[in-house]
C-alpha cells in the first residue's frame, strides 16, 4: 500500500487502532467532542442582541455584554 498511496497511506499501527475501535462498536471515523471543549452556539438572536448593545454603547466591555444579554456562556 505504501508504494501505491505514498505518504497518504495509514501506518500499520493506525490500522490496528481503527480495527480495534470498529470491533468495539465505534462506527464513525469523525472526531467526537472532547471533554473540556466549550460548547458554543451562535444564533441570529444572540448576534442581534450583541449588535444592539454595542450600538447603544460603543465602549461596552465583553464582560458587560455577557452579563447583560442572552449571550452568556453556559
Amino acid at each position: 500500500m505504501k508504494v501505491q498511496y505514498g505518504d497518504a497511506c495509514l501506518s500499520l499501527q493506525q490500522v490496528y487502532e481503527w480495527t480495534g475501535k470498529f470491533m468495539n462498536g465505534i462506527s464513525s471515523v469523525t472526531g467526537s467532542p472532547r471533554p473540556g471543549q466549550a460548547h458554543r452556539v451562535v444564533t441570529p438572536e444572540a448576534i442581534a442582541a450583541v449588535e444592539a448593545i454595542t450600538k447603544e454603547n460603543r465602549r461596552v466591555t465583553v464582560n458587560e455584554i455577557a452579563r447583560n444579554g442572552d449571550c452568556v456562556e453556559k
